[in-house]
């Protein structure tokens, strides 16, 4: 029997936990569940059937991965609806950094900025490599 991956969860590590989960619930709608009381303190992130882990990063600033090695998205969310859900975030005041459109290796895709500076794309492949 093969063995399979199942899902992956985004671990995004954030100055201000608090008002990071609160950005994701009140902008992205997402529902949060604290588990602040842990040993390792870190807050859950789900909407629909993804999840984002965030974890405290102890006052260390994020920097995104276009800052440290000059391009990359942060996390990618596969969707179908990219339409829909560019309107919510920007009927939400999300920052749109690339609005939907196609790209070079055949994805539709749109990309916003979280408010920890990562740039998140939402999309799905439109051709096979």
């Amino acid at each position: 029997m093969k063995n399979l991956l199942i899902e992956s969860h985004c671990i995004f590590p954030t100055p201000d936990i608090i008002k990071t989960a609160n950005f994701y619930e009140q902008k992205m709608g997402f529902r949060a569940v604290h588990f602040l009381n842990a040993k390792e303190p870190h807050i859950c992130l789900y909407r629909d059937s993804t999840e984002i882990i965030l974890t405290k990063s102890n006052g260390q600033k994020v920097i995104p991965n276009r800052e440290l090695y000059g391009y990359g998205y942060d996390a990618y969310f596969i969707t179908k609806n990219q339409k829909e859900l560019q309107e919510e975030f920007i009927g939400s005041n999300v920052k749109i950094v690339r609005l939907l459109d196609f790209t070079d290796y055949g994805n539709k895709e749109f990309v916003i900025e979280d408010i920890d500076g990562r740039w998140i794309a939402f999309g799905i492949k439109q051709k096979q490599a």
